[in-house]
């Protein structure tokens, strides 16, 4: 089923291949959402830069939300510089190298152990005596999955990320403002407040001791299934049972349903099956059609054997299985033939990469209202060899 429904008008002839193209109209209609989350719940709503990086949205982006979340230094860094607001930076674990720039350009720090915490104290209370309004919490991990992909799953046995509720005994958190947790991935709202019970079993004490709770991102909440209005009505319950400031950070919610990577066939070969090459490639320009897996849809495209012709596609690299997956098409694919990879502008520009040498997709702004068309970004040979030593 087709996400970026806008895109089924645009031409990929008017962009190189491959190339990312983002539907503006779609961001902001996203947006236009979770600034409704924001309002009527009182929460605020920040960008998960991890997911969607892009800044040449971040005026439109600054526009709607209160700011960003980071996971160290760099992104941090393009936070503060690029979209302004409020910087919320976690990591699981910081260098001595980078915590004293973090501590200069964020709002909020959370550690992901009271031995950091502790360690570093001295760097803390000198940005604390530089910066006042600094704050610092600790991301707790409240022993309650719901994700059912194992590599997503933060809470699953033995995972490093947060704090596990035994290890607060006999800690002080002096200091400590709020707490910061994350357990979905692409999920509702029914998880959430699952999620939120187990955080109120394990944590509700300390919660009535703080100023603010993170519920980190993996919310689609733009998502058209979702339950908006359970949502907010459960932040306006937990803000006022414990007089603290929510904050959500989805990335995903963000850019759904809002981007489309174009395509191109370079060979058509046969191996019992009839095989296509792309100029795309699964491991470099969507690897989280690897990690999570997941089919990515094809526009005007169908399962193996929906449509009269099946192929598998598969990239140029020499990685055996750089493949997309099998998809079924009404007339036999064609050498030079642009083909439209649905719903791809999460967890993609921010992950590519330039194994065996393949080149980066451009990165394109559409806007599906007036259809104008703007090249944020082209890459060269000079962006895989500056990488290199």
């Amino acid at each position: 089923m087709i996400k970026a429904t806008t895109f089924h008008c645009f031409d990929c002839s008017r962009v190189p291949s491959p190339c990312f193209v983002v539907d503006e109209v779609a961001i902001e209609n996203n947006l236009k959402i979770l600034a409704r989350v924001q309002q009527e719940s009182g929460a605020k709503v920040l960008l998960a830069l991890k997911a969607f990086s892009m800044f040449s949205l971040a005026p439109l982006i600054s526009k709607y939300l209160s700011g960003t979340c980071a996971s160290g230094l760099y992104e941090a860094k393009l936070g503060h510089e690029e979209f302004g607001q409020e910087v919320h930076t976690f990591s699981a674990a910081y260098t001595e190298r980078d915590l004293p720039e973090i501590l200069n350009i964020s709002d909020h720090v959370v550690f992901n152990s009271f031995h950091q915490w502790q360690r570093f104290q001295t760097l803390i209370q000198q940005a604390k005596a530089q910066r006042p309004k600094l704050e610092f919490g600790l991301r707790i991990n409240p022993l309650h999955s719901e994700g059912s992909t194992p590599i997503y799953d933060p809470c699953a046995p033995g995972s490093r990320l947060g704090i596990i509720p035994s290890k607060f005994e006999r800690q002080s958190l002096e200091g400590i403002s709020g707490l910061h947790f994350h357990t979905l991935c692409e999920q509702g709202y029914e998880p959430l407040n699952r999620t939120l019970s187990a955080v109120e079993e394990h944590f509700g004490d300390i919660i009535h001791t703080l100023k603010w709770v993170n519920f980190g991102g993996g919310h689609h909440i733009t998502a058209p299934d979702y339950d908006v209005e359970a949502l907010i009505h459960r932040i306006k319950a937990f803000q006022k049972k414990y007089q603290v400031q929510v904050y959500l950070e989805p990335g995903e919610a963000i850019a759904i349903h809002s981007g489309v990577l174009i395509s191109e066939v370079l060979d058509i070969t046969h191996n019992t099956m009839d095989l296509a090459i792309l100029d795309t490639s699964a491991t470099c320009h969507m690897p989280d059609t690897l990690e999570m897996p997941y089919r990515a849809d094809i526009f005007q495209a169908g399962l193996p054997n929906e449509k009269s012709h099946t192929y598998r596609l598969g990239g140029q690299t020499c990685l055996a299985g750089d493949v997309m997956g099998d998809y079924s098409f009404d007339q036999p694919l064609e050498v030079a033939q642009r083909l439209m990879f649905d719903d791809m502008a999460h967890y993609t520009m921010v992950k590519t990469s330039t194994f065996n040498g393949i080149g980066l997709p451009a990165i394109a702004i559409w806007n599906s209202e007036t259809d104008n068309l703007r090249f944020t970004k082209e890459f060269g040979y000079n962006d895989f060899k500056d990488r290199l030593s």
